[in-house]
C-alpha cells in the first residue's frame, strides 16, 4: 500500500494555526520582495511628486504676474495687524494664488482649476469662507468681501489674461502662442445678414 506524501509538519502546524493567515500572507510577501515586485510597488507610491513642483515659489509668483499684467489690481491697502502698516506685499493675487494652493489644494498648472477658483470669488462654485481666506488672520480687514468685488468687477479678457499668465508661470512647457493682455477689445461679432455676392470663385481667387 502505498503512502500518501505528507506536507511537512512544521507547514501543517502552521496551516492548523489560527495564524494561518498570517503566515500565508508572509509567504507572499517573501516571494513579492524576492522577485522586486515589492520594492517597485513601495517605490511608485512614495516617490510620487507633485507634478506642479517648479522652480518658482507660490510666494513669489504674484511679483511676476503684475510685471506682466502691471494694470491689474492690486488691492494692497490693508492694514497688518502685526505692525499697523500697510501691507503692500499682500495684494490680491498675492491671496488668490494662496487661496487656491493652499485653501483649496488645486493644482496650479491647468487653466480649468484656476477657472473654478475664479468661479469662487464669483459665486458660482464653492463657498468661500472668511475664516480660511488668506489675509484674516494677518490683516485687520477680512480682505474677502472685496477682493470678490474686484474680481467680479473685471472683463472677462482681463480673468482670461491672469489664468494665461498664471499657467505659463507655473507651467512653462504649456505656455500659448499668444500673449495674453487684459485691454485686448473683443472682436467684433460678425453679422448674420446675408452678403451679396461677390462674383464667381474664379474672380475670387483673382
Amino acid at each position: 500500500m502505498k503512502k500518501k506524501k505528507l506536507l511537512p509538519r512544521s507547514i501543517l502546524s502552521k496551516l492548523g494555526t489560527p495564524h494561518s493567515l498570517l503566515f500565508a500572507l508572509m509567504v507572499v510577501s517573501v516571494i513579492l520582495l524576492g522577485s522586486g515586485t515589492g520594492k517597485s510597488i513601495h517605490r511608485n507610491l512614495f516617490s510620487i511628486q507633485p507634478a506642479y513642483a517648479q522652480r518658482i515659489t507660490p510666494s513669489d509668483v504674484w511679483q511676476v504676474v503684475y510685471q506682466q499684467l502691471p494694470d491689474f489690481p492690486r488691492e494692497n491697502k490693508y492694514i497688518s495687524k502685526e505692525n499697523g502698516k500697510v501691507a503692500e506685499n499682500n495684494t490680491l493675487v498675492n491671496r488668490l494664488i494662496r487661496y487656491h494652493i493652499y485653501t483649496k489644494g488645486r493644482a496650479p498648472i491647468y487653466r480649468f482649476d484656476w477657472k473654478l477658483t475664479l468661479a469662487d470669488y464669483l459665486g458660482a462654485n464653492e463657498i468661500m469662507y472668511d475664516a480660511s481666506y488668506p489675509g484674516n488672520d494677518t490683516l485687520r480687514e477680512n480682505p474677502l468681501e472685496g477682493d470678490r468685488k474686484t474680481i467680479t468687477s473685471l472683463t472677462r479678457s482681463q480673468r482670461d489674461a491672469l489664468v494665461q499668465v498664471l499657467v505659463n508661470i507655473f507651467n512653462p512647457t504649456a505656455q500659448n502662442t499668444l500673449s495674453p493682455s487684459p485691454n485686448i477689445a473683443p472682436s467684433p461679432s460678425r453679422s448674420t445678414t446675408p452678403q451679396p455676392s461677390q462674383g464667381g470663385g474664379a474672380d475670387l481667387l483673382r
